[in-house]
């Protein structure tokens, strides 16, 4: 049993919890570990929130499997979209912030012969910041290799 004090600005006396676990370890790692099994659960939390992952509604486990793989991977690029090529003013946005203000933007294309042209609304995101974005991710491209 592992007794976890903490002591909190302006209270009048320490709250105090118990972790009563079978892990043979000294107890600052048993609530290191306890610790990191929050943020997993705050993770799947925000992804449940911000994919809707649990929203399995085939008839088949297969067809469910494969949903909530999708599911996973969706969560996974954003998550990426989030540490590669987001500005760090963006990068502590959650997921659905992101699919709120990023991806689910509406936009007018207009295309000519030399050029395309996406007319956004700056409410979410100014101009600036989306260049921004958009030159991250470009920076992300594999250069051509010169052959020999």
């Amino acid at each position: 049993m592992v007794a976890k004090v903490e002591w909190h600005p302006g209270e009048l006396y320490p709250r105090v919890g118990f972790l009563v676990t079978n892990l043979a370890r000294p107890a600052e790692r048993v609530i290191a570990f306890y610790n990191q099994r929050g943020m997993a659960e705050q993770w799947i939390k925000e992804g449940k929130n911000a994919v809707n992952w649990t929203r399995l509604s085939c008839r088949t486990m297969a067809a469910n499997a494969v949903r909530l793989q999708l599911h996973a991977l969706a969560y996974n690029m954003a998550n990426f979209l989030r540490t590669l090529a987001l500005p760090p003013e963006m990068a502590k946005w959650s997921p659905t912030s992101l699919r709120e203000k990023v991806v689910k933007i509406g936009a007018k294309v207009i295309a000519h012969a030399r050029y395309t042209v996406f007319q956004m609304a700056e409410v979410a995101v100014p101009r600036d910041l989306f260049r921004r974005i958009l030159e991250m991710i470009n920076d992300l491209r594999c250069r051509q290799v010169a052959r020999c």
